[in-house]
């Protein structure tokens, strides 16, 4: 005879919908009964049918992903791995599923999550992005839909949950190290000018330049695709300047890699002729030739935390705030004081 939540809330002395939430891991459930419900589950062997309870909660227990782009640009990136895993726990820690959208264009991708809403296809989404006039964005608030975001709202920050770094800060601490160590001519490479993230950084080495009475030189600043190739295209870019920078701010660890590269095939030696501070600090930052000094901005968290906010607003219909995820600053070997010598740059 198969096991019933009648069986298990009589061996743990509560009512049957404390076992179901206590299944659904309801935050109101205390600790202790969680600990007494699940040990009785064990004991009898009970194994909740998930697919019978969604039908029955008319839940899929499934949470849409957006990303800003399905090209195969985004998946080379190792940023994309590493934040897929957090999501992953935090939504398995709660027996949810990921759906992931996929399209080439804008358009592709606005019309999959229409039908993922339209068609009852998931609770909730979460959009692993943010960027200046999302019809994304927009069509989820008009149809109040359950929705976070992983990065800082263009509009209605008060309003909308999201996840993100303080990137102003992160990008201002990056310049001010640069120019501590005698640097002036520091550039910044960014990526998508539409992305909430490229418009924080921007703003954060903006800022630190006009503290150090540095002027900001437009053609130091280059904006490119977070890959490998795009390092690549700054780092020919920044050369054909004829005073190039010495020092760079760059938004991404496989963009950095590529200038890095790129430079070495010019002549131009990392740290001693070009200065570079990156940001992700994902595996191979510590393993490339210099070692790169890299903003640690933990991408597993803010994978892990958007997951644990779009749950908590299915499961309790409440809107957490915005929540900043802290980042830290890894000192490598990509970095070197103008002091320590002439920096005659021959290109």
């Amino acid at each position: 005879m198969a096991i019933t939540i009648k069986d298990v809330a009589q061996l743990a002395n509560v009512a049957p919908s404390t076992v179901s939430r206590v299944i659904a891991n309801n935050p109101r459930i205390s600790e202790k009964t969680k600990v007494r419900v699940r040990k009785a589950m064990t004991k009898l062997g009970y194994h909740p049918n998930f697919i019978a309870r969604s039908l029955a909660n008319q839940s899929t227990r499934i949470i849409g992903l957006v990303m800003p782009s399905s090209s195969n640009d985004y998946y080379q990136n190792p940023f994309f791995p590493t934040i897929l895993q957090g999501l992953s726990e935090g939504a398995q820690e709660n027996h949810y599923s990921l759906l992931l959208s996929t399209g080439k264009t804008e358009d592709e991708i606005y019309e999959g999550v229409v039908n993922m809403v339209q068609g009852g296809m998931v609770d909730g989404i979460i959009l692993m992005y943010s960027r200046m006039n999302d019809h994304i964005l927009t069509y989820l608030r008009e149809r109040d839909f359950p929705f976070v975001i992983i990065g800082k709202p263009y509009d209605y920050i008060e309003e909308i949950t999201y996840v993100d770094n303080d990137n102003v800060l992160a990008a201002e601490q990056a310049t001010d190290y640069l120019i501590k160590l005698g640097h002036e001519r520091v550039g910044f490479i960014g990526g998508d000018e539409s992305l909430m993230m490229t418009i924080d950084r921007l703003s954060g080495y903006e800022r630190a330049l006009e503290r150090a009475g540095i002027d900001r030189r437009m053609e130091y600043t280059l904006h490119e695709d977070f890959l490998h190739e795009g390092g690549q295209a700054a780092a020919k870019r920044l050369l054909s300047i004829d005073e190039p920078p010495t020092a760079l701010v760059v938004s991404d660890d496989l963009m950095a890699l590529g200038i890095v590269h790129s430079l070495r095939e010019m002549g131009v030696r990392t740290p001693e002729e070009m200065s570079i501070v990156s940001f992700n600090n994902v595996h191979f930052s510590e393993l490339s030739l210099p070692a790169l000094t890299s903003v640690d901005i933990n991408i597993f968290d803010l994978g892990y935390q958007a997951a644990k906010g779009i749950i908590h607003m299915l499961q309790t219909g409440d809107a957490p705030a915005g929540t900043i995820i802290p980042h830290h600053f890894v000192e490598r070997h990509s970095c070197r004081s103008i002091k320590q010598g002439a920096m005659a740059m021959t290109y």
